[in-house]
């Protein structure tokens, strides 16, 4: 087994790459991408490597750090190699110049000759803590249950709820990362998006709409009221949103639920006295190290999609 660490070690040196503007550094079991962007009119936040949405954005740089689980990267053995295989993605917008593009993102590492496949991973597990189920769907107008009708009139309330069952795993908040609303089940680099909400979680809509997050009656759940849209107006329209559950003691401005209050501004959901975490929903909320933990993270992020459900004219 030591030689396939030195192996991973070597390889790492030489995978550390840089593709036209991309930078790749390849670590034992997860990976770091930078693309620096020198054009102004490439909107970084549309960049997404595999599943994954971007761990930090600055004015030019987009970074990915993510765990080889994650993000469905691709695993191959061929010989005396292990392959792990991805796609860097730009998803152009209607209003984007920029055409979308995909750049292949590869990581390879000697096999090591104890080395045999998982048969079985766990998806959630959470290091003897105990297993972390989610939940998101669209729900009726109490958030009593689920919704029975999938057809939102134009400028009504589209009640959104996502929860995480936590077992015997200490106490998390749950929030809402990322949300964007699309016209199909899959992203694709072509796809139209409709962002909801981004900035490390920053409801952009309640800026040009009257979407607010609804008071919390538990940490393990996050409510969201979503005005209907023009986006996709009288077609099937899915949302893609990227869950945390997260320590309740480790937020910041880049784990938050913020959405914006009429005159008042941006207000953080769970303490509107810490609303300052906020402020950075109209620039750019910046990564922080993670500490050190009994779990050895503070949380663990989930994808979800739900729809789909359609918008008419009211």
């Amino acid at each position: 087994m030591a030689s396939f660490w030195q192996g991973v070690l070597l390889l790492s040196l030489i995978t550390i790459s840089v593709y036209a503007d991309m930078k790749l550094d390849c670590r034992p079991d997860f990976v770091t991408l930078v693309w620096t962007e020198s054009g102004s009119q490439v909107d970084l936040s549309l960049f997404r490597l595999g599943s994954c949405f971007p761990t930090s954005i600055t004015a030019r740089e987009v970074v990915f750090s993510v765990d080889f689980s994650d993000c469905y990267f691709s695993r191959l053995v061929t010989g005396d190699h292990l392959i792990y295989a991805n796609n860097l993605t730009y998803i152009s917008t209607a209003e984007s110049r920029i055409h979308s593009f995909s750049h292949p993102v590869v990581c390879t590492y000697d096999r090591p000759k104890d080395w045999y496949p998982l048969i079985y991973q766990p998806v959630f597990n959470t290091h003897g803590q105990g297993d972390l189920i989610f939940h998101a769907g669209l729900m009726n107008d109490d958030f009593s249950g689920p919704a029975v009708l999938t057809s939102f009139p134009l400028g009504s309330f589209i009640p959104i709820m996502a929860s995480v069952e936590q077992a015997t795993h200490q106490p998390l908040l749950l929030l809402l990362e990322e949300c964007v609303a699309a016209a199909t089940p899959k992203l694709h680099p072509e796809s139209n998006l409709y962002t909801i909400i981004t900035n490390k979680g920053c409801l952009v809509d309640s800026k040009i709409s009257r979407s607010k997050f609804e008071p919390r009656q538990k940490s393990s759940e996050i409510k969201l009221s979503l005005q209907a849209f023009r986006f996709g107006l009288g077609e099937q329209v899915y949302l893609h949103c990227k869950l945390v559950a997260w320590d309740p003691m480790g937020l910041d401005n880049t784990k938050k639920a913020c959405h914006y209050v009429g005159d008042q501004g941006w207000e953080l959901l769970d303490n509107p006295a810490y609303s300052n975490l906020c402020d950075c929903c109209d620039s750019s909320c910046g990564s922080r190290k993670i500490r050190s933990t009994g779990l050895g993270k503070l949380g663990i992020a989930h994808g979800a999609v739900l729809g789909p459900f359609t918008i008419t004219e009211s």
